[in-house]
């Protein structure tokens, strides 16, 4: 097949005999709430705005001193929620999921680009958890002896699944109709009868761009 068959978040075109059933990306706004807690964050700040009038009522400072204090803090505020925002935006537009018939593939990073490679005979079990927004998050458990890191997952990793990191696809929209197309899937390949032992085994794959490897 040719480079322009290719298709996006993937690192080469399918084979024959794989089809795409899926691809899509996290919702931006999702991860910045949960993902990277801007809503914990935003709270903390009303509560620190909160202490800052109380504390200056108290002291007896005159109103345009609060007014002033009031407005670093904010500015803290609102930089800090603008730069959550930002790299939730940007995480989002570098990242691509895909679901074929065979496999999982997750293509993500802002600075460097991973490809993760989840063969489905790899992938012991698959959650979901959905959220008011429609969102979920698809949580994959990898069979035994896959060695995968946390940090090299993250943010696409289960929360606080360190010792056995479990890649997780996160923030996605609908995510009750990409549940229903994953599961299927992935229980068709586990009840297809074992491939005989012609080539070497299936193994999860990171790939990392030749160019930008080289260039390290």
């Amino acid at each position: 097949m040719s480079e322009q068959s290719r298709l996006p978040g993937l690192p080469e075109p399918l084979p024959e005999g794989e089809r795409l059933l899926w691809q899509g990306a996290p919702d931006w706004r999702a991860l910045a709430l949960r993902t990277f807690h801007g809503r914990l964050v935003a709270g903390y700040f009303a509560v620190l705005l909160a202490w800052v009038v109380v504390s200056s009522l108290y002291d007896g400072a005159s109103v345009g001193r609060i007014a002033v204090a009031l407005g670093w803090f904010g500015a803290l505020a609102l930089t800090t929620l603008g730069l959550i925002m930002l790299f939730a935006w940007l995480t989002a537009r570098t990242t691509t999921y895909t679901i074929t018939s065979r496999r999982v593939v997750l293509d993500y990073g802002i600075a460097l680009t991973l490809t993760l490679n989840l063969p489905f005979k790899r992938v012991s079990a698959a959650g979901m958890k959905q959220f008011r927004d429609g969102t979920a998050d698809l949580p994959l458990t990898m069979a035994e002896g896959d060695k995968l890191s946390y940090l090299m997952l993250w943010p696409h990793a289960r929360a606080w699944r360190i010792g056995r990191p479990e890649p997780m696809l996160r923030a996605v929209p609908d995510g009750a109709t990409v549940a229903a197309i994953l599961v299927p899937a992935l229980a068709a390949a586990h009840a297809q009868p074992a491939q005989a032992e012609t080539g070497a085994k299936e193994a999860v794959k990171v790939r990392v761009p030749v160019a930008t490897a080289a260039a390290a």
